[in-house]
């Protein structure tokens, strides 16, 4: 029996040791200070649980449901925080992406956009920055800039409360510059919605905020096609151009992904210059 008992012990030690002695896990210290241990197949393939939600609920219905006041607006208000667009002086233009990092597809956007040389902005959330930091070290390490997109990714106008903004935002700054180095300068609100006293904070808190005046509406998944069509049919030089890497767990980006193969192309033909936000708008991208 004692025998036995020494067995039993020795096959539960030789099954904590092999997966860590061959590379089947990885330990990571949680923003808590908590040690969690993250099986390798997580990291490729994550599952419902591993990847922080958007805290105001999914893209799509989410803007559809709730119009707040027009970021057209806000712009006229307050001229010196809020940017819609670049200089149409030039053709050069800005994409951006929302809602990373995202293991299931922002690593392929990564790779089309190194495919055809094209820098990019991602405003990302703090809670999956922390999750997935090589994919920002990766963004950051191919020429690309990184925004503020909150930390949980909240309907900002439907929580009505300065304070959870500012935690919000802080967070994730804090969060970026333990990744990245520096703290950024770029915020764009969830969903794009905000109202006037939360510009106001913002603009004391030294952000410029980041909105968009081309639309490619990916959220709503349509054909790749669909997708080229309403970011082709619409950009102008000075173009700031609005796309996602990143969504909710019943959010699908492949459609994104090969609407890029349409429109990096198509405008590069046209003589477009795509260059990151701070640099069409001419701005600081870090305090």
């Amino acid at each position: 029996m004692k025998k036995l008992k020494v067995r039993w012990l020795l096959l539960i030690m030789l099954f904590a040791v092999i997966p860590q002695f061959f590379g089947l896990t990885n330990v990571y210290a949680t923003d808590t200070g908590e040690v969690e241990q993250q099986w390798w197949w997580k990291k490729d393939h994550p599952k419902e649980d591993d990847l922080p939600r958007l805290g105001g609920g999914a893209e799509n219905p989410e803007r559809n449901r709730q119009q707040p006041i027009s970021n057209i607006i806000l712009q006229q208000r307050y001229p010196e925080t809020v940017v819609l667009q670049g200089p149409a002086t030039e053709k050069r233009i800005a994409i951006t992406f929302d809602d990373g990092p995202d293991p299931r597809f922002s690593e392929q956007v990564l790779d089309v956009l190194k495919e055809y040389n094209v820098p990019a902005t991602f405003f990302v959330m703090g809670s999956r920055a922390i999750a997935y930091p090589e994919i920002v070290n990766r963004m950051v390490a191919e020429g690309h800039i990184i925004g503020n997109h909150t930390y949980f990714h909240p309907n900002l106008v439907k929580e009505a409360d300065l304070a959870t903004l500012e935690r919000e935002v802080v967070r994730t700054e804090d969060t970026l510059n333990d990744l990245i180095g520096y703290r950024t300068k770029l915020f764009r609100a969830p969903y794009g919605f905000l109202y006037n006293e939360l510009v106001e904070k913002l603009a004391e808190l030294n952000y410029s905020i980041i909105v968009w005046s081309v639309d490619s509406l990916d959220w709503q998944e349509d054909p790749p096609a669909q997708i080229a069509a309403n970011v082709l049919d619409n950009v102008e030089p000075g173009a700031v151009i609005l796309m996602h890497d990143g969504g909710d767990w019943d959010a699908d980006r492949t459609n994104t992904i090969e609407s890029l193969r349409q429109i990096l192309p198509s405008l590069k033909e046209q003589g477009y210059e795509f260059v990151t936000v701070p640099n069409l708008l001419n701005i600081p991208y870090q305090k």
